[in-house]
């Protein structure tokens, strides 16, 4: 008899829509922030876009809120590795509903609103515990892990946030200096070729 195994279908096309918030858990931290961010009022980032419509659009302010909320407090400094999520990461899919904002954009929208946002997350923040949604985890800043509790209440909860935004900046700033206009970073020849192949793998 030969050896049982689930073998996947990567070739199986779905028949049906799908909803990929249906591939994370009831009360998944991506909807918690979703919803905290649905509550706020975004219109000092909305008034620094045109407001007769024209020109190339935005990708709205308040999905690119989440989006970096969500990735710093999963501990995501770098703008490339947010892109890079943002087509590998269940979570990061939803938050942008299929969209791909690339790495300097996602860069360009932080350093423009910083301010804002340092004011914002920590309001987040607040309002999450204010909730009673601390328990969904622990909150990633600086590098450390802080519990819920300590970090919500916490007076200086705001400079913490600076530094946080502070550091993304550096490791933005230094992976440009690195990588210059790639979107990811590059993969060696050998292996860049070997993925150019037909599906399946192998030249």
């Amino acid at each position: 008899m030969p050896q049982n195994f689930l073998v996947p279908q990567r070739d199986q096309q779905f028949l049906m829509p799908l909803d990929m918030r249906e591939w994370l858990p009831e009360g998944d931290l991506v909807f918690v922030v979703l919803d905290a961010v649905d509550t706020l009022d975004l219109d000092a980032f909305r008034c620094s876009y045109r407001a007769d419509g024209h020109g190339r659009a935005a990708f709205d302010p308040a999905m690119m809120v989440a989006l970096l909320l969500y990735g710093y407090c999963q501990g995501e400094r770098s703008s490339r590795q947010i892109e890079r999520r943002c087509l590998r990461d269940v979570a990061y899919r939803v938050i942008t509903g299929g969209l791909h904002p690339d790495h300097a954009t996602i860069a360009r929208f932080r350093a423009g609103h910083e301010a804002a946002l340092g004011g914002l997350f920590s309001q987040v923040l607040r309002l999450l515990a204010a909730e009673g949604m601390v328990s969904l985890g622990r909150v990633s800043l600086d590098g450390t892990k802080l519990a819920g509790n300590a970090a919500m209440a916490a007076n200086h909860t705001l400079p913490q946030i600076e530094k946080m935004l502070a550091e993304a900046c550096e490791i933005d700033t230094a992976e440009d200096a690195r990588y210059g206009t790639e979107r990811e970073d590059p993969l060696p020849p050998g292996i860049r070729d070997w993925t150019a192949g037909p599906v399946g793998g192998g030249p």
